[in-house]
């Protein structure tokens, strides 16, 4: 049985993170929701197969990508596993199909029922490896444009975090430890006065793990 692979792509709307989903329009699992993915094709690789998905339902190619796990396949499947990947996007720059919807990531997903082929297990984990690489990493790079405010960047957090964060320390966190530097460019906010603009220190870019580092241990969640 071929592997197949399903990619959770991840952004934050409206101070919420955000998981892309899509109505199945076919058998299995006709009218239930799940995240964007497939079977390999002939002669494709697991990263292939992962940056095609990524790239037919956002129209995107070179944003952070990173395998994440490797689970059991559910039970009457084509697939014999089931290797997962997590994409994060500024949600400016997706370009989605009219059929796929952001959806609150880590909210039950109210009203949709059950995800097919039991992708619950895959947003969770998902969930938890995205909060942790928060820790270590400059992950929230990702989920902002090129310039932000800080105000934009304590957001992300928050959003991964479900939780606010303390103002003051953040920014003297971010800002103190040279995570972010300041640009000369300021952005009119509402009635306020305009906001100064940061950048992530280099180097900003994540490098995408690769087959030799990517985490791949199997999963029977």
């Amino acid at each position: 049985m071929a592997p197949a692979v399903v990619v959770v792509i991840l952004t934050v709307l409206e101070g919420r993170l955000s998981a892309l989903l899509i109505e199945r329009a076919a058998d299995p699992c006709r009218g239930q929701w799940a995240l964007p993915g497939g079977l390999l094709q002939p002669r494709e690789t697991l990263d292939g197969a992962a940056s095609r998905k990524l790239r037919d339902e956002t129209g995107l190619s070179d944003v952070f990508l990173e395998q994440l796990y490797s689970f059991d396949a559910p039970a009457g499947g084509d697939a014999g596993i089931v290797v997962a990947y997590f994409a994060l996007l500024p949600a400016s720059r997706a370009r989605l199909r009219r059929e796929l919807e952001w959806r609150p990531a880590w909210h039950a997903l109210r009203g949709l029922g059950p995800l097919a082929f039991a992708n619950e297990r895959i947003l969770a984990y998902a969930r938890e490896r995205l909060r942790n690489k928060l820790a270590y990493t400059n992950v929230a790079w990702s989920l902002l444009p090129g310039r932000f405010t800080l105000r934009e960047l304590q957001g992300v957090y928050e959003a991964i975090l479900e939780e606010p964060v303390d103002k003051r320390n953040f920014r003297r966190r971010v800002v103190g430890a040279g995570v972010v530097r300041p640009t000369n460019e300021t952005r009119k906010e509402g009635a306020h006065r305009p906001a100064r603009l940061y950048e992530f220190s280099p180097p900003a870019a994540l490098v995408p793990a690769s087959p030799a580092n990517a985490h791949s241990s199997r999963s029977t969640a």
